[in-house]
């Protein structure tokens, strides 16, 4: 099935949602290209993991993998780094997700790597990309709604490593302002829009490292008919704050202007509607197949305190296989 558009995607995730009719949803992060299918009709090359849900066996990995990787050069992304930190300047925005492509090479393909890889969201998409991402995007369950934005990075080996992430001001002021945008984007969409969890640190495998994260849960009341609308409110949540910025209009303008390529569904959303409830993740952690070549995608959050070689070297690290 090819992918449909913006409007006809959304009027598809209505329908199917309307219908309780069980589904799985891929959205771009333009929202240009949207695909939505019920789950009893897959194509048997679509495999999908969402914390428990998933339509595919569980296997060990047996043979070794070999891993390398071809990064940006630092001036390359330094000038990049500084458009932004001049936009910043000019209050056009305040926090911006800055990412790049990474030619990789290893010697597992793309359906083996989504097999053996340990993370709570997981897509496969015909031998075209895949995500590995540790970000929930929304919940929606019993008539709310809850989002859990991930903001802030470090090295879990680290002498102290949660105790100076959480005491880091760069990184306080990137998920202050990621969480108030969440926040007035749940209050589009429903009400009594709460932050129930504050900065919560959680460890996740990054190849050969460990990494924690700093995510907060952000939970709203949605209307009682929220299942029949689930694409008109999908499309009023999105692109995802977390990988975006504040203020997300002119954000997305500038990134736009400044990254070299096209994140396509890189970044995007992903979830399965189990005609009761959604769960959705955000689409990083993300290999995809160009030319029979592999490009991997990262990147991070920049702020007027951003460091240019420590932001690169954020990017860096989050180009890994989850083993």
């Amino acid at each position: 099935m090819s992918w449909v558009t913006k409007e006809n995607g959304f009027n598809t995730i209505n329908t199917l949602g309307k219908s309780r009719t069980p589904f799985l949803f891929i959205i771009s992060y333009d929202q240009n290209k949207i695909f939505a299918k019920p789950l009893d009709t897959l194509d048997d090359d679509i495999f999908y993991k969402l914390e428990d849900w998933r339509n595919y066996p569980v296997k060990k990995r047996e043979k070794a993998f070999t891993f390398s990787k071809s990064p940006v050069a630092f001036p390359i992304y330094k000038k990049a780094l500084n458009e932004i930190l001049e936009q910043i300047r000019s209050g056009n925005t305040y926090l911006l997700n800055l990412t790049f492509q990474t030619p990789i090479e290893t010697n597992f393909s793309l359906k083996e790597v989504f097999t053996y890889a340990h993370a709570k969201f997981k897509l496969y998409y015909k031998d075209k990309f895949i995500c590995f991402s540790p970000e929930r995007f929304v919940e929606m369950e019993n008539d709310s709604i809850a989002t859990y934005p991930m903001k802030g990075t470090i090295d879990a080996n680290l002498p102290n490593a949660k105790e100076t992430i959480l005491a880091d001001e760069k990184e306080m002021a990137e998920h202050v302002m990621i969480v108030d945008l969440m926040r007035n984007d749940l209050g589009i969409i429903g009400n009594e829009v709460k932050v129930e969890d504050f900065r919560y640190v959680e460890k996740i495998k990054a190849g050969k490292k460990e990494l924690l994260q700093v995510s907060s849960k952000i939970t709203a009341t949605l209307p009682t008919d929220w299942k029949d609308t689930l694409g008109t409110l999908l499309s009023q949540l999105l692109p995802a704050g977390s990988i975006t910025g504040t203020p997300k209009k002119s954000t997305v303008d500038i990134i736009d202007t400044v990254e070299n390529f096209d994140r396509d569904f890189y970044t995007g959303v992903f979830g399965v509607f189990d005609g009761e409830s959604l769960r959705s993740g955000v689409m990083i952690r993300f290999i995809e197949k160009q030319d029979k070549k592999l490009h991997y995608k990262s990147g991070g959050g920049i702020t007027i305190d951003s460091d240019a070689k420590s932001e690169y070297e954020e990017l860096i690290d989050k180009i890994y296989l989850p083993f």
